[in-house]
């Protein structure tokens, strides 16, 4: 960050008397992590905080300090809008574009006159902020809330409750794969060192996390594994695929799908996958790739969606089967990339 917006974003929280936090849709470990990172901070400082997600959070991470207070857009619109219409301070974290959070709280975020300060790790950040700290050579949103706070506004580590540590280990691990991708960074485990130092249980986090599914969720991947897997070696390729009624059938729930997508690119010789999911009018799809394998720019290119460079997401409005078809037919164009 520049001495400037390190200057103007201490001086915006020192000011601010209403602060709102926001994330994207479909809120996952960093997502939260960084979101209650930051609300806990706030919170300890004497602020009037409200950390706000568009829909439900996975069941999983219900444990996480504050998770309680978080205010889901979906059913409770009239108190977000009140939040963010009061509101003198916004951080946008984890995302890098407003329609990411939804029709309803983009539409809030473009109109208000708050302050705002977007901490995020995607590239190409959309959104119009008064400070920007965004990098995309970094784990996760959840570490620059890390760098943010303690490296550059420089609030000492004696601000560095367990609670914030948990949090932002939380986003650290499960937007790597538990340090598996994306995370070869000297950086990150100098950051990492810091929460351990700080109290964090590394074990006990990861079995909170990875052995705390419902049995739903189990057999909904039950189902996804044994039905629901094409591989095309020839290809490099593989791809899942989620009907409305498969979930529906398994009493899904929010979160239920969380890293269904990275099963299809664990085999030997796969190289590239996606997860077609079907939600209501539209088709959502990750996207996972090893290597090289550009999946922010076919995202970005085939299905107006995106993220990074192994791993992007996007939102298709067409049907299952014609949005299957669609993939299938576009990877021809890669031949000399996967083939």
């Amino acid at each position: 960050m520049k001495k400037v917006d390190v200057e103007k974003a201490k001086a915006a929280i020192a000011k601010a008397e209403k602060i709102a936090i926001v994330t994207h849709y479909n809120p996952d470990g960093d997502a939260i992590g960084s979101s209650l990172a930051l609300y806990n901070f706030m919170e300890n400082e004497g602020k009037t905080v409200d950390a706000i997600i568009p829909n439900r959070f996975p069941d999983f991470l219900e444990w996480m300090p504050n998770s309680e207070k978080v205010l889901v857009a979906d059913g409770h619109l009239s108190q977000v809008k009140k939040v963010l219409k009061e509101a003198d301070l916004i951080f946008v974290v984890d995302m890098n574009a407003p329609h990411r959070a939804g029709r309803d709280i983009e539409n809030l975020l473009l109109k208000s006159k708050a302050y705002k300060i977007l901490i995020d790790h995607h590239i190409h950040p959309e959104i119009d902020c008064d400070v920007m700290h965004s990098c995309v050579k970094t784990t996760s949103a959840s570490e620059l809330v890390y760098d943010f706070l303690y490296k550059h506004l420089k609030y000492g580590q004696d601000k560095l409750s367990l609670a914030i540590a948990q949090c932002l280990y939380v986003g650290m691990i499960t937007d790597t794969g538990s340090l598996t991708y994306s995370c070869n960074y000297p950086a990150t485990y100098r950051t990492i060192e810091k929460l351990i130092k700080r109290g964090v249980d590394g074990e006990d986090i990861h079995r909170k996390v990875y052995d705390n599914y419902s049995e739903s969720r189990m057999r909904l991947l039950g189902l996804l594994l044994s039905q629901r897997l094409k591989v095309m070696p020839d290809k490099a390729t593989s791809y899942t695929y989620l009907t409305a009624d498969d979930m529906k059938a398994n009493f899904y729930k929010d979160g239920d799908t969380e890293g269904f997508v990275n099963y299809g690119l664990s085999m030997k010789g796969i190289l590239f996958t996606a997860f077609f999911s079907e939600r209501g009018n539209k088709i959502h799809v990750s996207f996972r790739s090893k290597g090289t394998f550009d999946v922010n720019q076919f995202a970005r290119k085939h299905f107006n969606g995106g993220g990074h460079r192994n791993a992007a997401a996007a939102d298709y409005f067409d049907t299952l089967e014609n949005t299957i078809a669609h993939f299938e037919n576009v990877l021809k164009e890669y031949e000399g990339e996967l083939y």
